[in-house]
């Protein structure tokens, strides 16, 4: 019976480990149903994304106020949960502060992360406020309903329960509290509980022990269902992320092949191809699944926050148009997590399910109402690129069903027969001049 505690905290402990690596494995391999793509040049510069724009939240603080509390939640959520290791080394061999050895720095480090925690719980509680009592509207679009809605509320209510766990496991601690170091915050709770007799302190403070490190492990385990899986995947994101200058868009070989054939009188179209260089005809021009998306554009849909800041700047939402970037990327992932669901279900192959995501998930309404001026992207803090999907379910519309708007095919027809967008015959183009 001595060794029981221990005995079950290192069963929650495995259990709530495995669960999570088996949902991280899941995500990979969901993931890797995207087709290959190369983003491994100018390393250099996409470490210095990842370090600036993930690690030190540059593209956040454009709005200051949202800005620098997201910045407090996340340092302060990071740095309380070195906590966590004493926690561990604690419920594993039996000890009590088991890192309390190393003295006045230890006091400096719990001090720091009462500070902390405080901190992140004030930033919390001002977050719920701007979300359910000032209802910012891009908290609020019609995709922000159900569980996207309700998720971000959990996470603030997890948040709020774990910091203040946190505080009140200190503020119990007799011993803690009797040498009045390291105590910044929890010496102001001691008075509320000081009139318990020890025995009630002492399991006031394992109650509290134990909820912190099971809702921590909860917490680490409800990320793989939550937009906050970009707590993890926003480092990945931004190293990955596209470098080409915005408003370049990637071009089939086949398709330029072709152009650059009709253009050229002289070219061979029977010429060999450059060694290297063959051409490989693609299965599908363009995308209407998630299985036509490159493994970056799947990567996004995960790293998604639901910040909404992305359908905040968007000139085709703010006119009333159907399009919201930040729903383009929550249906792609809801697509991927059915395509990953069924995988599961028959036993490592997808069976036809006789849906996709053009049409099932993503209308053409929305996507031929984007402007392709790209302030998604560039509004993104973690540097998402729902724009690029948008062009490749677009690609596949005009090249795979002639599905373009009319508008659209009647300046495609232009160009083919006078070699300009305007329905006038080349001969004519100069008329102008002689107008008086």
């Amino acid at each position: 019976m001595q060794y029981l505690p221990n005995i079950l905290f290192a069963i929650l402990l495995i259990i709530g480990i495995g669960f999570f690596v088996k949902n991280i494995k899941k995500l990979k391999r969901n993931i890797n149903l995207g087709k290959d793509i190369d983003r491994s040049d100018n390393k250099s510069e996409r470490w210095k994304n990842m370090a600036m724009i993930a690690m030190g939240q540059s593209k956040m603080v454009r709005r200051p106020i949202a800005g620098i509390l997201h910045i407090v939640v996340y340092l302060g959520f990071i740095i309380i949960n070195i906590e966590v290791l004493e926690i561990i080394i604690d419920g594993l061999f039996g000890t009590h502060r088991a890192l309390s050895f190393m003295g006045s720095f230890y006091s400096f480090l719990i001090g720091s992360f009462e500070i902390l925690a405080f901190l992140v719980l004030v930033s919390v509680i001002i977050f719920w406020i701007r979300r359910v009592i000032m209802r910012i509207p891009r908290f609020w679009n019609k995709e922000m309903k159900g569980f996207p809605k309700n998720d971000a509320l959990y996470i603030l209510y997890f948040e709020m329960v774990l910091m203040s766990l946190f505080l009140l496991m200190n503020a119990a601690d007799l011993n803690f509290q009797i040498k009045n170091v390291g105590n910044p915050i929890s010496q102001y709770i001691f008075p509320l509980l000081s009139d318990n007799p020890p025995v009630v302190l002492h399991y006031i403070e394992k109650s509290a022990w134990w909820l912190h490190i099971a809702g921590i492990l909860v917490f680490l385990n409800y990320l793989y269902y939550s937009k906050h899986l970009h707590i993890l995947l926003a480092f990945p994101n931004t190293f990955f992320a596209n470098l080409n200058p915005k408003g370049q868009f990637t071009n089939d070989k086949n398709v330029t092949k072709e152009v650059q054939l009709m253009m050229d009188p002289n070219a061979d179209p029977y010429a060999a191809p450059v060694e290297g260089e063959e051409d490989v005809v693609p299965e599908k021009f363009g995308a209407s699944d998630v299985t036509d998306l490159n493994w970056v554009q799947l990567l996004n849909a995960y790293t998604c926050t639901e910040c909404g800041r992305c359908t905040s700047v968007c000139p085709a939402n703010q006119t009333g148009k159907e399009l919201s970037p930040r729903a383009i990327m929550m249906k792609t992932r809801d697509r991927l997590e059915e395509v990953g669901n069924n995988i599961d279900k028959n036993g490592g192959e997808f069976k036809d399910d006789n849906k996709q995501l053009l049409n099932d998930y993503i209308t053409p309404e929305e996507l031929w109402a984007c402007t392709t001026c790209n302030a998604c992207v560039e509004e993104c803090p973690v540097n998402i690129d729902p724009l690029s999907i948008i062009m490749d379910m677009r690609r596949y519309l005009v090249m795979e069903q002639s599905a373009a708007p009319q508008e659209l095919n009647m300046m495609m027809t232009n160009i083919e027969n006078n070699g300009a967008p305007w329905q006038y015959n080349q001969m004519d183009r100069l008329n102008w001049k002689d107008e008086e």
